[in-house]
């Protein structure tokens, strides 16, 4: 049966005073209470034992001398234009999940899409000596020297890699789900300008548009400008639209939340949804599969790329060296839930 810790030292112990204590190597305990890259090739008993000794003796890691060794900070500045629920709410839990298992810890700042808070955000992380930075709907207008891992973004830069949805087939699973319904008349809702997201997919829906065979009427497009990410963003230019034109049977949204907003102003303008017009929105935030009716939706699959994001930047940092990909792609669901039906008649 194991003895009990005893507590030999009374003043704060070091790394070498622990592991002298546990009789193991500085080496290995390191590797231990620094969760290092290697620290699976330890035993897992002998791991719980160093844990338990560095708690029950209150050893805590030098984290200076640390980032002196490794010339490193184990901090990871995050850019995100805000910080709603819904799409960013999930990105974040996977980002912050996978950085806290890793040991990181992370700055997050929020430029609202103001221009000068998205260049001067950058110098701010990197003069607190960040080791890498993470990227949300966020694109840098100038190369830093360290590592960035941008999430939805486009734009080809040295030293980034581009965490991408394939907006090809994002809109095929949509418009192919709307057209096998029956529909034709099909009106198309464009994110705003500022949104890196909004030009490729828009692109990409107007070339699988054609390939399908469905006619875009430009009267029928709904081009947002608010710089929202609450329902409201969908809810003031469909009521709009419908002020205008009634002669369509389904509308594909920007995201889920501008979906929402579009639902309710159908329902304002006395339609209904799906009866009248079919809604389809993209993300598949939680919301969606509760809201009545439950939303039609194309699945980005939000926590992997939250996820696969944060781990490549850490091995991007941990691994200065290695070759790494400009991008990586990810593919999308379509989620058919009750906003979407059959043409009547």
């Amino acid at each position: 049966m194991d003895e009990p810790l005893r507590k030999p030292y009374s003043a704060p112990i070091s790394l070498k005073q622990l592991a002298e204590y546990l009789k193991l190597s500085p080496a290995t305990v390191s590797l231990v209470v620094n969760n290092a890259p290697h620290v699976r090739t330890i035993a897992k008993a002998t791991r719980a034992r160093v844990l338990e000794a560095a708690k029950e003796l209150n050893y805590r890691p030098n984290s200076l001398a640390r980032s002196l060794r490794t010339r490193q900070t184990f901090t990871i500045g995050v850019i995100v234009p805000e910080l709603s629920e819904g799409y960013f709410t999930i990105l974040m839990n996977a980002v912050e999940s996978s950085l806290l298992q890793a040991g990181y810890l992370h700055f997050v700042v929020s430029h609202q899409w103001q221009p000068d808070l998205i260049d001067e955000y950058p110098k701010l992380l990197l003069n607190r000596f960040v080791d890498g930075l993470l990227l949300v709907n966020t694109e840098l207008h100038q190369a830093v020297n360290v590592p960035v891992v941008s999430i939805s973004g486009h734009k080809k830069m040295q030293g980034v890699t581009n965490i991408l949805l394939n907006h090809d087939r994002s809109a095929m699973l949509a418009l192919k789900h709307l057209y096998d319904l029956g529909h034709r008349r099909i009106a198309f809702m464009r994110g705003q300008r500022h949104v890196s997201d909004s030009q490729s997919r828009w692109e990409s829906t107007m070339g699988r548009a054609q390939e399908i065979g469905i006619e875009v009427d430009p009267e029928l497009c709904i081009y947002l400008e608010a710089n929202s990410w609450l329902p409201e963003l969908g809810y003031g230019p469909t009521r709009d639209l419908l002020s205008r034109r009634r002669d369509f049977t389904a509308l594909f949204c920007f995201n889920d939340t501008a979906a929402l907003g579009a639902i309710r102003a159908i329902a304002d303008a006395g339609l209904s949804c799906p009866g009248d017009i079919s809604v389809v929105g993209f993300d598949d935030i939680a919301v969606a599969a509760y809201h009545l009716p439950s939303l039609t939706t194309v699945r980005q699959p939000l926590r992997q790329m939250g996820e696969i994001a944060a781990q490549l930047l850490i091995k991007r940092i941990q691994n200065p060296n290695e070759e790494y990909a400009d991008a990586i792609h990810f593919d999308p669901e379509l989620m058919a839930r009750e906003s979407t039906r059959e043409v009547s008649g």
